[in-house]
């Protein structure tokens, strides 16, 4: 091994493992043909692209790319329903895709949602896609801990989302570790430390440890991440024009309910605290917090979607909106997708449901309208209303959010973690940027000579 190579397995960074393009159609954006190009001559890859920016596309092109090399099918896991918006997509650009939901693997891509990937053989596959791969976190340990093992088997290996979480570093971490390079704890041990100066992912007692980078780790962190991942928010981060990727205006209204009897031995209404308190004024004020949403999409006639977090505001909403659906968690994922699509046919008029179970990867482009109950959740909210306004919307987006006084510190929060999550998009880029402009140098060209009088 020369000195270099070794310096380059020292830094932990990415490696190629992977093969340049055999099929690359004309329907990809030239930013996105740089985007699969990228990740097949790596291997194992991670796309962080916004909404809209045609992750779908990119990853039916890179699953192709991988059956044509293997000869052998290619496995894409994604949310729940998602698998149905995928096949369209799939026929629309003329790559054989089908559904499987009883482990089957075709001999085309195959696709199937999460919940079913217990029932499918990995010596089936020859690689794996996990579209909106962020929704991983939502799982519990036993089924996130089935998709890292699964892709760990695999030698092609595709992670594609909107963007992980702001200072989401645990995520990134089991990212990496999915996709066979750092582990998380290791990542998290290399690059940060907690403020119980340990490895620690949770106490016993209170919240979770807050981990920080550590002072001289930022540049190596990014750099990193970078190795494996690639960020963009508009093909101008990857130095391609923009011109047919510009989103509408996006409408934010803030609906302050004030005329709300306070909690019980209290003058006036005041922030909650803590979540304890947060918990309790958001279930004393379900009604009103529901009529007033009802009242914000009544008499409309358009679609719109209702994010909750209760189901006790799920069955109110559903119960005073005529045409509306819901889709709760009790419902069995058939059900599930059969409301979703119901909602994009435009059967049914209004959506209700909660950002957990419908904000990842669905494409809700026809609706133009969002009512949102805040959580402290920077991601879930970025998602709900991602499902809209993003790049193929035409029309004007509007997101009303309905709080109460006692919510105030929960907007405060979700504004906080969105300024973070614009500095970390912001790193991802201007590392990434960084490597592709990046050439080594190597000074010492000379090969060593022993001197003469030795």
């Amino acid at each position: 091994m020369e000195y270099h190579e070794f310096l380059e397995r020292k830094g932990q960074l990415g490696t190629r493992d992977g093969f340049d393009p055999v099929f690359m159609p004309d329907f990809l954006f030239d930013f996105q043909k740089a985007l699969v190009e990228w990740s097949l001559q790596k291997g194992r890859a991670a796309i962080f692209a916004d909404c809209g920016l045609g992750k779908t596309p990119m990853q039916l092109v890179w699953a192709e790319n991988v059956m044509r090399k293997t000869n052998k099918p290619v496995l894409i896991l994604t949310p729940l329903a998602v698998s149905y918006q995928t096949a369209l997509e799939g026929d629309k650009f003329g790559i054989e895709v089908k559904r499987s939901h009883d482990g089957s693997a075709h001999k085309c891509i195959t696709i199937t949602n999460y919940e079913q990937l217990h029932k499918f053989n990995y010596n089936d596959f020859s690689g794996v896609v996990c579209d909106e791969s962020s929704i991983l976190k939502n799982f519990d340990g036993t089924r996130k801990g089935e998709v890292t093992e699964f892709m760990k088997k695999l030698p092609y290996r595709l992670l594609c989302t909107a963007t992980a979480a702001p200072n989401d570093f645990i995520e990134l971490g089991t990212s990496s570790e999915a996709l066979g390079f750092m582990g998380h704890i290791d990542m998290l041990n290399r690059f940060f430390k907690n403020d119980q100066n340990n490895s620690a992912l949770r106490r016993n007692y209170g919240e979770a440890p807050k981990w920080r980078i550590k002072g001289h780790a930022e540049i190596p962190f990014w750099q990193y991440i970078t190795s494996w991942a690639r960020a963009c928010r508009k093909p101008s981060d990857l130095r391609f024009a923009d011109d047919k990727f510009i989103l509408p205006k996006l409408i934010e209204n803030e609906h302050l309910l004030k005329d709300i009897e306070p909690p019980e031995g209290m003058l006036f209404n005041i922030p909650a605290r803590n979540l304890i308190e947060q918990r309790k004024e958001r279930n004393r004020t379900i009604n009103e917090r529901c009529e007033k949403a009802a009242a914000l999409v009544a008499g409309t006639g358009e679609p719109a979607i209702l994010w909750c977090h209760l189901n006790q505001e799920g069955n109110l909403l559903e119960k005073i909106i005529p045409n509306s659906v819901q889709v709760s968690g009790s419902d069995k994922d058939e059900k599930k997708e059969e409301k979703f699509i119901s909602f994009i046919k435009r059967e049914s008029r209004i959506l209700i449901t909660k950002p957990k179970i419908g904000a990842w990867g669905l494409n809700f482009q026809h609706c133009n309208h969002v009512v949102y109950f805040p959580s402290h959740s920077f991601e879930e909210k970025y998602q709900a209303v991602r499902r809209c306004w993003r790049f193929g919307q035409k029309r004007p987006v509007t997101v009303d959010i309905v709080m109460t006084g006692g919510e105030e510190r929960v907007m405060s929060n979700l504004r906080r973690k969105e300024k973070q999550a614009v500095e970390m998009f912001e790193n991802l880029v201007r590392e990434m940027n960084r490597s592709l402009t990046f050439n080594k140098i190597n000074r010492f060209k000379t090969t060593e000579e022993v001197p003469s009088w030795l």
